[in-house]
């Protein structure tokens, strides 16, 4: 079943909607369809339970803790 849609205007900064709009362009799809998954994901976000790190945060955080597993060791001490 499809989803009900339903129009509503906004405003916002210039620059990203130009942004949205080449964002869309790049990935070949629908401005709407961008703004959608963006609320979407906005929303997951502010609902979860617990908070969720950025990703690229928390891979560099894991890259670290390989590379120097003793100096985490001892700052845990």
């Amino acid at each position: 079943m499809a989803a009900v849609r339903e129009k509503f205007a906004t405003q916002v900064d210039a620059e990203l909607l130009e942004s949205v709009r080449e964002l869309a362009k790049s990935e070949g799809r629908q401005i709407q369809a961008v703004v959608e998954d963006a609320l979407r994901e906005h929303l997951e976000a502010k609902q979860s339970p617990r908070p969720q790190g950025r990703e690229h945060v928390m891979k560099a955080y894991l890259k670290s803790t390989e590379r120097y597993p003793g100096l985490y060791q001892k700052l845990a001490q």
